[in-house]
């Protein structure tokens, strides 16, 4: 298996010929892999360039600083997540990294915020406003591109252009930054354990240090090479379930980094309002392969696998 490309400005085209083109070629990697590279995505260098900047200066501050912005003190998991906060695989070793998570910001007593007091509200910030700024900027660019590739995926799977994207009003689209430090010799094979992603789609931007890998049908894991400016794509369990496991939401994991070795990446993860009823897509249930799933609410499945993954929400917290 080799992952494919997919050039996000052939889908956006406007030649049809072109542009059919590579939405077949989306889809196909969307069904056959559930991971694709994104090329040509518009977002500037210089911007990817800043938050790689921004994610050391983050993390390189001294510890007290980060736990002023500590994730299990946050009701909707936002802020400073330690080394150990998560196990992604729920077999193996808890993760052998930091992050830090952000999404859009809701004042507390926003009425979605008192009603899904667990997904929505205020962020909690890094104290550099620099860094603030350049996390808001590749927010809104990411978002961007995430508009665009599920307006081309509703067209590879015959829906309105805007059936995916018209549930993305109150989103609860997550930016994460993550820092792998150097791991302990001969401990944490995994830097992030085997998982699948919860959402709809993935964009992943990471440095050339490497470590992703992709589980492929043969259950091989098979290495996702960083290319300069890309993005990596992943369908996620969300996007799966819709479209009636037509799309694939494939396991991913990250090797742990070397002695002496820090990797940072940056998944936005892609999840559509809270309230969104997630229900087969027409084109995805024929009479001999109807539905399999029972419709649910985005945010409570979202928050099924939440509560799977971090440990401090099983305390009460």
């Amino acid at each position: 298996m080799s992952i494919p490309l997919i050039d996000l400005s052939k889908l956006t085209h406007s030649s049809d010929v072109i542009r059919q083109q590579e939405i077949r070629a989306l889809d196909k990697a969307c069904r056959e892999i559930g991971f694709f590279y994104l090329t040509n995505t518009g977002i500037p260098k210089e911007l990817m360039t800043a938050l790689m900047r921004e994610a050391k200066r983050f993390f390189d501050q001294p510890q007290d600083a980060k736990n002023a912005i500590d994730i299990t003190n946050c009701k909707n998991h936002r802020g400073y997540g330690n080394i150990g906060e998560e196990q992604l695989d729920e077999v193996g070793h808890a993760d052998w990294k930091e992050t830090f998570d952000m999404a859009l910001d809701f004042p507390a007593d926003h009425p979605l915020a008192e009603k899904y007091p667990t997904m929505y509200g205020p962020n909690q910030n890094p104290s550099n406003p620099k860094t603030v700024e350049v996390l808001q900027d590749y927010y809104v660019e990411a978002f961007l591109v995430a508009q665009k590739l599920l307006t081309a995926m509703a067209q590879a799977l015959s829906l309105d252009d805007h059936f995916f994207t018209r549930c993305f009003t109150d989103h609860v689209t997550v930016l994460r930054m993550i820092h792998y430090p150097p791991r302990p010799a001969n401990d944490h094979d995994n830097g992030a354990g085997a998982h699948t992603d919860y959402g709809c789609v993935t964009l992943l931007l990471q440095d050339q240090i490497g470590g992703l890998q992709v589980k492929n049908r043969q259950g091989e894991w098979v290495d996702a090479t960083p290319i300069d400016n890309a993005l990596v794509v992943n369908i996620g369990d969300l996007m799966q379930r819709w479209t009636n496991d037509e799309y694939v939401s494939t396991a991913h994991r990250v090797r742990a980094s070397l002695p002496d070795v820090h990797r940072y990446s940056f998944p936005f993860f892609v999840e559509p309002d809270y309230e969104t009823n997630v229900v087969c897509v027409p084109s995805c249930a024929t009479a001999s392969k109807p539905a399999k799933y029972e419709p649910i609410l985005s945010g409570d499945w979202i928050q099924s696998r939440f509560d799977a993954t971090y440990a401090y929400r099983e305390k009460g917290e």
